[in-house]
């Protein structure tokens, strides 16, 4: 442990969180209508904060790896999501796949893969993170995407679809999670690059969303994709021990057989994603509290009213008490030696159904107003749901948590 938990910010960070913001104010917000009502990938505005270094490796990386309070992340986070949550998904989109490298890969894997998940600003690059299918959303153990090794020419071979990928078939790099072994269901998967251009990659339907419409999510059909040894993550070695532990685990269960490569990323980045979700419950609470505050009603401001009034006062208090939570877990990720009860997954938890709740409660504050497409409290409503849902459901959360505090497999 590197020091105690403290939610005061240094100077680097209170720059940064300023120069966010107003990335955030003076682009995103302003693009947010029409690229939700367009449902693209907006290009040129991924273009524009790659031009300033908000969408790169180099950023990524003091932001992931050397911020040692851990909370540099979701303060950028947060700010982003302020502006827009589909664009602030299209900018951050990348970094799962990142994660997934860095969770999984070798240091040499980790250097030559990680930066082509962002590119350059001459050339804009994306990564996707491949894990749902059709057939396999909250159950990542019953994957059916194959992995299967070629040795005589030192390459496997990857078929199979997945299903609700960020940026599926238009990233330049796809991280596949896929069975190696599918009788040790989690146990048997490993992670996979794809590198760019490789045959047999292709993108299937591309899903109309209730929210988050400026993020590209389709399917990834994988037809034959062959990839080198070289790209399979943390390398044959490495697979094999885990594999030899997970079938000695099958016979005796008091064997470790190692974490699940998608559970890794996921525990990693749930804390970022509660970060999302009160980027958009802030920018929903900020925007009816000015409307209360100028909207008049039976000749006085409506926040005058204590059933205004109060709905508000819930609004800032869940926001505050959903930030912390995260910051805390933020911060347990690099200087707790990991999570004790979850709590990753508590602040994700909270964090989602704040937004959820937050949103509703504004678009109930605007009234008739807040239900039509003129103000952005509908959008904001739309896009919150789906943080209750993607990196694990709210019922997940719960059943991660509730192993974690109880220490039993509850089902």
């Amino acid at each position: 442990m590197s020091g105690n938990f403290s939610l005061e910010l240094n100077e680097d960070q209170i720059q940064l969180q300023k120069w966010v913001h107003d990335f955030a104010e003076d682009v995103i917000r302003p693009a947010a209508e029409e690229w939700d009502e367009r449902e693209e990938f907006p290009w040129p505005i991924v273009q524009e904060a790659a031009n300033i270094g908000l969408y790169s490796i180099d950023f990524m990386a003091q932001a992931m790896m050397a911020d040692p309070t851990g909370l540099t992340m979701p303060i950028a986070i947060e700010e982003l999501f302020w502006g827009d949550a589909g664009i602030g998904l299209a900018i951050m989109g990348s970094g799962l796949a990142a994660a997934g490298i860095a969770g999984n890969g070798t240091p040499e894997q980790v250097f030559e893969w990680i930066p082509q998940c962002y590119g350059t600003p001459e050339k804009v690059q994306l990564g996707a993170f491949c894990v749902s299918e059709p057939d396999a959303g909250s159950d990542v153990s019953s994957l059916r995407t194959r992995a299967v090794y070629d040795e005589a020419n030192d390459e496997w071979v990857l078929n199979g679809t997945k299903a609700w990928i960020t940026n599926g078939g238009i990233a330049d790099v796809h991280v596949v999670v896929a069975a190696v072994e599918p009788e040790l269901k989690g146990r048997g998967q490993a992670s996979f690059i794809v590198p760019p251009n490789t045959p047999g990659l292709s993108m299937g339907q591309k899903y109309k969303k209730h929210g988050i419409r400026a993020s590209h999510t389709s399917e990834v059909v994988l037809d034959d994709v062959r990839v080198p040894g070289s790209c399979l993550l943390g390398g044959k070695d490495k697979l094999d021990e885990k594999l030899a532990r997970a079938r000695e685990a099958q016979k005796n269960p008091q064997v470790s057989s190692g974490k699940q490569p998608a559970m890794a990323t996921f525990e990693a980045t749930r804390p970022a994603v509660g970060a999302q979700a009160i980027g958009v419950a802030r920018a929903a609470y900020e925007y009816s509290l000015q409307y209360a505050q100028e909207r008049q009603a039976f000749g006085k401001p409506i926040i005058m009213n204590q059933s205004i009034a109060f709905m508000l006062a819930d609004m800032a208090t869940q926001i505050d008490a959903a930030r912390l939570m995260v910051h805390r877990a933020a911060w347990l990720s690099r200087n707790g030696g990991g999570y004790k009860n979850a709590e990753g997954s508590m602040s994700k938890l909270m964090a989602g159904r704040t937004a959820v709740w937050v949103t509703e409660r504004a678009i109930q504050i605007l009234g008739g107003y807040g239900y039509t497409r003129e103000y952005p409290v509908e959008r904001w409503h739309r896009d919150a749901k789906i943080f209750d849902i993607f990196e694990g459901t709210e019922q997940i959360q719960q059943l991660v948590i509730s192993r974690a505090i109880s220490g039993r497999r509850i089902e």
